[in-house]
């Protein structure tokens, strides 16, 4: 349990939320009410076990942060709690309400505990890639994936791991459960789509001769069967520019060739370099309280960059 200040609330408030959830208290030392609840949230705090942080605001001492967050869900009397998730107040309620509403309303916003433990495999997993040790990451988002099914950025990064030492058929075994999302197009899942493509490109690299391919477009030069066969080859053998400059010859000689196949696999290639979004961060700005956080830039890739305008020139 923390106390909340002008001085700490970006720091414990909403930067802290980005990683984990926290749950905020808002109470005075003259509401009855408060002396209820607060007890019960410290003790379903220590129940969850570490899966949101339970943070308390006297709104005496700060009215600036407790005026702020009223207005936003028109609420006027305490106990009030407010649940942040992202950097954002996301949730809440009002009054002393039973225990058994309290752990309804938590486990609406709080992980559970596998998923916890998921996410820090990712994040371990993440390091290991950066130190260049693929092998042992891909052991941590192994288990992540068998922790928590559903957490698509471990399955995304256990494919694609998998695919970069070359195990094909266990990368195909892994991607199964999350083929048909990958191919909605009415809830679209760009990155796991991007493996799709990816694991496509295997299919059609099996018995492909790049040499006769190669002979085929210099006779050819709108043979777009054989370049795009050839691009595939060169996605499967992870040779990602190569595959975007064949795709881009396709693309500036006939945008629509084949359901606009050649852009939707360079789209697909730029995703499987690109890395994912940040989570939001907060901004301070001097004089100001900034309940909500901003958007985190994406660090620029010069080679990302590059090819993006590459094909925004083609296109337009």
């Amino acid at each position: 349990m923390i106390d909340i200040t002008l001085q700490n609330f970006e720091a414990e408030l909403i930067v802290a939320s980005q990683t984990q959830p926290v749950l905020l208290d808002i109470w005075a030392p003259w509401c009855g009410p408060c002396r209820t609840l607060g007890p019960m949230l410290e003790k379903l705090e220590t129940a969850y076990a570490g899966r949101f942080t339970l943070a308390k605001l006297n709104s005496d001492e700060v009215p600036e942060i407790a005026g702020q967050l009223s207005q936003m869900f028109g609420v006027r009397s305490i106990p009030f709690c407010v649940m942040f998730v992202g950097g954002q107040p996301v949730d809440g309620f009002v009054g002393a309400i039973p225990e058994a509403q309290i752990r309804e309303f938590l486990d609406k916003h709080v992980p559970a505990g596998e998923a916890l433990e998921a996410e820090a495999d990712v994040a371990a997993a993440e390091d290991l890639m950066a130190e260049g040790d693929l092998e042992a990451a891909l052991g941590k988002l192994a288990h992540a994936v068998q922790t928590d099914p559903a957490n698509d950025t471990a399955r995304f990064d256990y494919v694609k791991a998998l695919l970069e030492l070359g195990l094909v058929a266990e990368a195909r075994e892994a991607f199964a459960p999350v083929a048909a999302k990958a191919a909605d197009t009415l809830v679209p899942a760009p990155r796991l789509a991007a493996l799709a493509t990816w694991l496509s490109a295997f299919e059609a690299a099996e018995g492909a001769d790049p040499a006769a391919l190669q002979a085929a477009i210099t006779t050819n030069k709108r043979d777009f069967d054989a370049r795009f066969t050839l691009a595939q080859l060169h996605l499967a053998g992870q040779r990602f520019t190569q595959a975007m400059d064949e795709l881009l010859e396709i693309i500036m000689r006939d945008k629509a060739w084949n359901g606009e196949a050649a852009r939707k696999t360079y789209v697909a290639i730029l995703e499987l370099l690109a890395k994912p979004a940040p989570k939001p961060v907060a901004e301070a700005k001097s004089g100001t309280l900034e309940i909500a956080g901003k958007a985190a830039v994406v660090q620029s890739d010069p080679l990302i960059d590059q090819y993006r305008r590459k094909l925004s020139m083609a296109l337009f």
